[in-house]
């Protein structure tokens, strides 16, 4: 039935609203029901809120519901309200994510219903029928699973993130299935549905072809599960897709080879790309609402030729997603002391650095929101802009047209900016103008590529920027790396062996001062997909330019004389921090050791 798939892909224009395409397609259901009042009514009479707070959420959730604004404001989590309301009604928790759903039980009432009450069944018992629900008092969905089934209904309560992350995995498994199974079973139909490229438009959103569902799915679940780069890699046999999630690649579906030409014209069509041309590299772009996910996105393609055919890469940008705060990066509150005063200065230099995917723009953009306000113009140069920020002008690079980051710095600098943002230092010209700007009355934020914080003073000397204006410009260095974090959910505590330690390079006095402590190593659940880590954490190196450090760098001092007199006055090594962050139980040695290399 149509109402039983998920939402067609359906690409939007650069003018719809980030709120809109935000929207998910079940909170209207959640909304209109008595659980808002419940767990306000639960948080209240548990006094687990002050009241002051407790009024605050009260606000926040007139334009959603008390919950969503429980959990975004970070003074609950799901689970807990789940709890909460269980032992109001005196039912069974449940963690239907741990438990794992059976499919036969899941598949005996449709889905658009389960969708509409936000239930999930799990199990089946003799002529019972195991049951989640998020609201125990929506007493018509709940007559509505009753009528839907001859199997007694016995419920428990689970949270409703779950619940959710649920049906929508049934929802695409089902669509995903469907879709293989016409194509494994009907090869002409692939080929004539390969032949005839324009019954694939990429902007009509209703096509029932198997194909478009299978890609549509495809791009659903990465976004669900939070991957940053989807890749469609030709082998002999088929196409192997993985996601880059948490920054690792990780397998999720091999393509038959009958399919593959179909999977990989109904991208290049979707990306707006050439598909008579697969001899050289190319370039496109994706705009659509992934509703059931939650995540507008901004998809950026790349199409590269290989012996095996064309391999497709593409970076999934969440433009719905917000900027986090200096707080949320995970600085030492020292270190995060030190940089929000560094960048309230008038001028200067805040250069961050680190390889490829370790978060220097997230870090440049939270210390822009930290210091937006009205008084100040704020002006961005970016490749591509990964978030929207109110108030900030932000510019796109675009190198077929000349809008170069050289280019735009300079138009820039002519408009009266305060603060000036430049995605990434990649040439001596661009180094120059920036260096310069810092020196003329601006603030200036950029990245470099350099391995720790020390580097980046001698790779602008070797970019041919002057030393004196360096180390007058410069005001602080930030190096940083992303580990992941371990899961809470399954965690486990172990004391590390000497051999272990050693391996991991670990200082023998820093040995000495943790014998007998006890570590934390990934073990893997169904939260977090076996890998025994979910979400990501900070790894820093701030260097602060003084007096000291500014003389080093005028007269060219080395990388190791730098690091040398900046330790002397205070800075840490990146180990240092991410010991720091093993020793509190938030990432593993293992970890550790893969990112700082």
């Amino acid at each position: 039935m149509e109402s039983e798939r998920p939402p067609k892909l359906r690409t939007v224009s650069e003018s719809e609203s980030a709120a809109e395409a935000s929207a998910s397609p079940l909170e209207a259901a959640f909304d209109v029901n008595p659980l808002a009042e419940l767990v306000a009514d639960v948080v209240e009479a548990t006094g687990i809120l002050a009241p002051d707070k407790l009024a605050f959420v009260r606000e926040r959730a007139r334009s959603g519901s008390f919950a969503d604004a429980l959990v975004e404001e970070g003074l609950a989590q799901g689970s807990s309200i789940a709890r909460s309301i269980a032992t109001r009604h005196n039912l069974k928790l449940v963690d239907i994510v741990e438990l794992g759903v059976v499919l036969e039980a899941a598949e005996l009432i449709p889905l658009h219903v389960l969708e509409r009450v936000s239930a999930i069944p799990y199990a089946i018992e003799g002529d019972k029928l195991l049951i989640a629900v998020a609201d125990p008092q929506n007493v018509h969905g709940i007559d509505e699973l009753r009528l839907a089934t001859r199997y007694q209904l016995e419920l428990a309560v689970a949270s409703r993130e779950d619940i959710d992350t649920e049906i929508r995995k049934m929802a695409r498994a089902a669509e995903a299935f469907g879709a293989r199974a016409i194509l494994e079973d009907d090869a002409d139909e692939l080929e004539e549905v390969r032949e005839e490229d324009d019954d694939l438009e990429a902007d009509d959103g209703i096509s029932d072809a198997p194909l478009v569902r299978l890609v549509n799915s495809l791009i659903f679940q990465a976004a669900e599960d939070g991957a940053s780069d989807m890749h469609f890699e030709p082998q002999r046999d088929g196409i192997i897709v993985r996601f880059r999630i948490d920054g690792v690649l990780h397998e999720v579906q091999r393509i038959p080879k009958r399919m593959a030409a179909g999977v990989t014209t109904r991208l290049k069509v979707l990306a707006k790309l050439d598909i008579a041309e697969r001899r050289k590299p190319q370039d496109g772009r994706i705009s659509l609402n992934a509703r059931t996910a939650g995540r507008m996105l901004d998809i950026r393609v790349a199409s590269l030729p290989t012996v095996e055919g064309e391999k497709l890469s593409m970076r999934l940008l969440d433009k719905s997603k917000k900027a986090p705060t200096l707080e949320e990066l995970g600085l030492p509150e020292d270190m995060r002391k030190s940089l929000s005063e560094i960048i309230r200065r008038p001028t200067g230099a805040l250069l961050v650095t680190g390889p490829t995917g370790s978060g220097k723009s997230t870090s440049l953009y939270a210390s822009m929101a930290e210091i937006n306000r009205p008084e100040i113009n704020i002006v961005t140069i970016e490749d591509p802009v990964e978030y929207r920020l109110a108030g900030i002008s932000q510019i796109q690079i675009n190198i077929k047209a000349g809008l170069t980051f050289a280019s735009a710095l300079r138009s820039i600098l002519r408009s009266d900016p305060d603060v000036v943002m430049v995605g990434e230092i990649r040439d001596a010209e661009t180094a120059k103008i920036s260096i310069e700007a810092a020196l003329t009355g601006h603030l200036v934020l950029s990245t470099l590529h350099t391995n720790d914080a020390p580097g980046a003073i001698t790779r602008l000397n070797e970019m041919g920027v002057e030393p004196f204006l360096t180390g007058s410009a410069v005001t602080a260095v930030l190096a940083q790396r992303l580990a992941r974090k371990l899961c809470a959910h399954c965690c486990e505590m172990y004391n590390p062996s000497s051999d272990e330690l050693l391996r991991n390079r670990v200082s023998p006095e820093v040995m000495a001062a943790s014998d007998g402590m006890a570590f934390y190593r990934k073990k893997g659940c169904p939260r977090c997909g076996q890998t025994g880590y979910k979400g990501r954490i900070g790894i820093y190196q701030l260097l602060v330019m003084t007096d000291d450090v500014e003389s080093l760098a005028v007269k060219r001092a080395t990388r190791e004389e730098l690091e040398a007199k900046a330790t002397e006055q205070g800075m840490r090594s990146l180990w240092d921090d991410g010991l720091a962050k093993v020793v509190s139980g938030v990432t593993s040695l293992e970890e550790l050791g893969r990112v700082l290399v």
